[in-house]
Formats: C-alpha cells, sequence, structure tokens
C-alpha cells in the first residue's frame, strides 16, 4: 500500500508473513489486554497506540517491551509482527521504518511516571475515543489499517 499522511509524506507499507524480521528504526504497538485495546494519552498529541524508537543495541521486539511498559506500564505475554511500513520526507528522501506489532498484555502495572504520557488508555474500539482527544497518529490511514489487520487475524476478540 501506498499512501500519503496528513503532513503529504509519502508512506509505504507491507503486511508482514511470519519469518519476515522486524529491521526499522521506530516500532509501533497495538496492544490487547482481556479483549480491549490499550492505548497512551500522550501529553502534547493526545490518545495513540504506543511506540517510539529503537535504543542503540536494541532489538525491535525489545523496544516494543520497553516501550509499551514506559508508556502504560503494560507487560508482554507475546507478540506477532504484523507489519512495516516507510515515511519519506517529501523530498523524497527515506525518513524512517517503523516495524508494527500485535501484542496480547499479560498484566498492567500502575506507575508513578509514565515519561511523556499520561499512561494507559483501555477502549473496546477506537470508535470510543473522543475525536478531538485521538492524537493525529490515530487518524492515520497506515495506523488504522494495522489496527484492522489485528482483527483480520483473529489477534482481536
Amino acid at each position: 500500500m501506498i499512501t500519503n499522511d496528513q503532513f503529504n509524506n509519502k508512506i509505504e507499507m507491507q503486511f508482514t508473513n511470519p519469518d519476515d524480521q522486524a529491521n526499522g528504526e521506530h516500532v509501533l504497538a497495538i496492544p490487547l489486554y482481556q479483549g480491549k485495546y490499550i492505548l497512551t494519552n500522550h501529553k502534547k498529541r493526545g490518545i495513540e497506540f504506543p511506540g517510539g524508537k529503537i535504543e542503540k543495541n536494541e532489538t525491535s521486539e525489545n523496544a516494543i517491551k520497553r516501550e509499551l511498559f514506559e508508556e502504560t506500564g503494560a507487560i508482554v505475554q507475546d507478540m506477532q509482527y504484523i507489519a512495516q511500513y516507510t515515511v519519506y520526507h517529501p523530498n523524497g528522501k527515506r525518513w524512517f521504518t517503523k516495524d508494527v506489532f500485535a501484542v496480547n498484555v499479560k498484566k498492567i502495572e500502575s506507575k508513578q511516571d509514565y515519561l511523556e504520557t499520561n499512561g494507559p488508555v483501555i477502549v473496546h474500539t477506537l470508535d470510543a475515543i473522543d475525536e478531538h482527544e485521538k492524537s493525529y497518529l490515530l487518524t492515520d490511514e497506515v495506523i488504522l489499517k494495522c489496527a484492522e489487520r489485528v482483527n483480520q487475524l483473529g489477534l482481536y476478540q
């Protein structure tokens, strides 16, 4: 799939196969807990799926575990690599590549500090979130396609 985001950056996205290796610079989690989505309330952007940059010498899988815990207190039970997308600057140069994982959460721990977020937001459906509270990332076509993919794979029960 090729599309443009709300800032007119070109995005190329593909769903992955079970044997594909995650190799991006950023990660995004579509986390599920007890039949509900876990999102985070970013202090500047609003409600969105957890994720972020991969740190030096960190795998995508370890980055997902770290980012999810930092932003929501969620502990990963298991995860599946479901998609990857690349964002390009308007001049055509590659900006970054993001690995997307469906994550089943074992438990959520309460924390004193969720870093740049206000902690977890748990909902049955993304439609349950008021539009004015959503981050622009939660209206992004590619991210919504990834959430839809989780449903198609039967990972959201």
